[in-house]
């Protein structure tokens, strides 16, 4: 089991269209067995067939404390408090059942500090389970008293020391020590680093320019008129060509040099934020 702390993002969109490997969509409803996991502070009300949540919704719903405390601000003063833990199988790993994946959930989410056991006020954060082999955690540090949650100083330590004895308690294949020195990058490796980089969903400037055009699709949809709805769906036409273009580049990325995909490898930093993205 590989974690992967994430640098913190100011909007979940990204992180949640990275965990669902496409981008989040208002028509695509996500059930129990791909949000297998939630803040426990989240009271359905709804009736059964209700509590389906589009991918959209479930970004919003995590959006919501940067609605209801804007001035909420990191010790660092920034907003960004989107805190995104991704975790990764060994491939020769079982097939996990969601009961499994949720208690991994649960367990990470509290040596991350995210979850505190019986603190309904919380942050608020869900787990994904949308790809085989593979879960995310998206979390919002701000709190619903607006107050900014700081994490352990030691969270990367408890997290890795989680990890380890999740894959002993649920019998998962364990991370292999880390390598030996590794020979200087080849040609051919350096350009493959240069297209993951451009593909990157959390640092790459193609992740960056499609949330700028989500983000503007939004505003747009929010107002009323044929003609703007129609510039709405446009524009996310053009985002979910962009998702496209960036599967392309990973997946060329990845027939040029396979070592070179996401694991343990850190990826560089995002645009505009210099908190360097760290690998367990």
């Amino acid at each position: 089991m590989i974690p992967r702390l994430h640098i913190r993002a100011h909007t979940p969109h990204g992180p949640l269209a990275e965990a669902l490997g496409r981008p989040v969509s208002p028509d695509e409803g996500l059930t129990g067995h791909t949000i297998v996991a939630h803040w426990p502070g989240l009271d359905y009300t709804l009736d059964d067939e209700e509590k389906v949540w589009t991918s959209v919704q479930w970004a919003e719903h995590l959006e919501g404390p940067y609605m209801e405390h804007p001035f909420a601000a990191s010790p660092d003063d920034d907003r960004h408090a989107i805190f995104h833990l991704g975790i990764r199988l060994h491939p020769g790993d079982r097939e996990l059942t969601g009961p499994e994946w949720a208690e991994i959930s649960h367990r990470l989410s509290c040596a991350a500090g995210i979850e505190v056991p019986g603190d309904e006020n919380g942050c608020r954060w869900i787990a994904v389970q949308a790809q085989p082999g593979r879960l995310d955690l998206i979390a919002n540090l701000i709190r619903p008293d607006g107050s900014w949650h700081t994490q352990p100083a030691d969270a990367l330590r408890r997290l890795s020391d989680e990890a380890r004895r999740i894959e002993q308690d649920l019998r998962l294949i364990p991370v292999p020590s880390a390598p030996g020195p590794q020979p200087a990058p080849t040609a051919t490796a350096q350009l493959a680093a240069v297209l993951t980089q451009l593909a990157d969903e959390q640092a790459g400037p193609l992740a960056a320019v499609r949330g700028l055009i989500e983000h503007t699709a939004r505003q747009i949809t929010r107002r009323r008129g044929t003609s703007e709805a129609r510039t709405a769906r446009h524009l996310v036409g053009i985002a979910g060509r962009l998702y496209s273009v960036q599967q392309d580049l990973n997946a060329t990325a990845a027939r040029l040099h396979p070592a070179s995909q996401p694991g343990v490898v850190a990826a560089p930093p995002a645009v505009g934020h210099a908190t360097p993205q760290r690998t367990l």
